[in-house]
């Protein structure tokens, strides 16, 4: 796309306007969702846009140039770019919440990643799936990992490794194999051409491949355990964020298809009767579910996020229950706003099945996101032992 057409935001000094920034991306998105799926990734002009728009430092810390934005605000950019384009969205999501790593990065790793480049992007799997040789002061990593979202886009790309130090596991003091995510160039990693799914494709989460990668030991972070960092943002566990962000490109997806069906309504005819769409009752009350199941969605998940946060403001740390309702209140909005999106299909009729309608994509990338750990059905079983008030284990909370 040329350059005079294109969106241009470049460095909000704070997180304010970051969700009208997100809004002013809407019309090229739309126009470039083909675009953007058959590339299997983020095309890299647009990727560059949101990293001078401030999209990838919503959650790194201030004295890093981030901006340290709240939850609530970090949900509210993501939806506002999957009412768009789902992928893109998704992309942001995880380069945002990957930015909460420099708040547990060694503090010259974290000046370095981060610090050196205000447009860094950044990407990354927290899945121990690699390994990382310690010796001195120089890890050697080594491993492949899939759910590489955005990492064709980004200048680093974290990756979960068990610690091996003289041959032997490293433990911790529960005697469990110690895990750190290592942050790597991506020039030195191999991005694998495996992407090809139903739903999200633009979001370019292939394999990443390292062989023997060096870096200095302080560029892995241990993200289970307390950060340095005092900022209300990061008392939020990591998963929880992740997993908000998840819900809300699903919430956004979801607004996405009802504004499909809106816009569709007074115009289509369906086959064999004389009434637009919007003049039928069953239509009607199908819209008229699905926008209240979405707003209840979206008001638990607001709801559990705004607790939190304000508990961790005013006490530097957020309790397993509020984490636990995190954690439900963001697979709940998932697994509504996927029922949504299924009402919006079905009552949109033949003109739903075509590949490139909206309402399709939003159909293929809202049932990709359910499918995410995070927000994926184990979530309930986790939270209901919660709720029942069992033993559980909480690292992933």
């Amino acid at each position: 796309m040329a350059t005079d057409t294109a969106t241009i935001v470049t460095h909000p000094t704070t997180a304010d306007g970051l969700v009208a920034a997100a809004h002013s991306f809407s019309a090229e998105l739309r126009d470039r969702a083909a675009e953007i799926e058959a590339a299997r990734q983020l095309p890299q002009d647009i990727a560059d846009r949101f990293a001078r728009t401030g999209f990838y430092r919503m959650a790194v810390p201030k004295a890093l140039g981030g901006l340290e934005a709240t939850p609530r605000q970090i949900a509210a950019v993501i939806d506002a770019l999957a009412q768009a384009d789902g992928s893109a969205a998704w992309c942001v999501m995880i380069g945002s919440t990957t930015g909460l790593t420099a708040a547990y990065l060694a503090p010259d790793a974290a000046a370095r990643i981060y610090g050196d480049d205000p447009d860094t992007i950044t990407a990354g799997v927290f899945a121990p799936m690699g390994k990382a040789e310690l010796e001195g002061e120089t890890a050697r990593v080594s491993g492949r990992w899939a759910w590489g979202s955005g990492s064709h886009n980004a200048q680093w790309v974290f990756g979960g490794a068990r610690l091996i130090a003289d041959g032997e596991p490293v433990l911790d003091e529960r005697g469990a194999p110690r895990t750190q995510m290592f942050a790597m160039r991506a020039d030195d990693l191999t991005l694998h051409d495996n992407w090809d799914p139903s739903g999200l494709a633009g979001s370019g989460s292939s394999d990443f491949e390292a062989a023997g990668v060096e870096v200095p030991v302080g560029h892995g972070a241990d993200i289970t355990r307390p950060p340095a960092n005092d900022n209300p943002l990061y008392a939020f566990p990591v998963f929880g964020l992740l997993a908000v962000g998840i819900a809300s490109v699903a919430t956004g997806l979801a607004r996405q298809a009802i504004n499909e069906i809106i816009e569709m309504g007074g115009g289509k005819v369906p086959q064999g009767s004389r009434k637009t769409l919007a003049h039928r009752p069953q239509a009607q009350a199908e819209l008229a579910q699905a926008e209240a199941e979405l707003r209840a969605a979206r008001a638990f998940l607001t709801e559990a996020v705004d607790t939190a946060w304000d508990t961790a403001a005013s006490q530097g740390a957020i309790p397993v229950e509020m984490r636990r309702d995190i954690r439900l209140a963001a697979t709940h909005a998932t697994t509504a706003s996927a029922r949504v999106v299924d009402r919006m299909y079905l009552i949109g009729g033949g003109s739903s099945v075509h590949r490139k309608a909206p309402i399709q994509r939003a159909f293929r990338d809202v049932h990709v996101a359910t499918q995410h750990m995070m927000t994926a059905p184990a979530t309930w079983e986790l939270t209901g032992r919660l709720l029942f008030g069992l033993e559980t284990d909480t690292t992933t909370l």
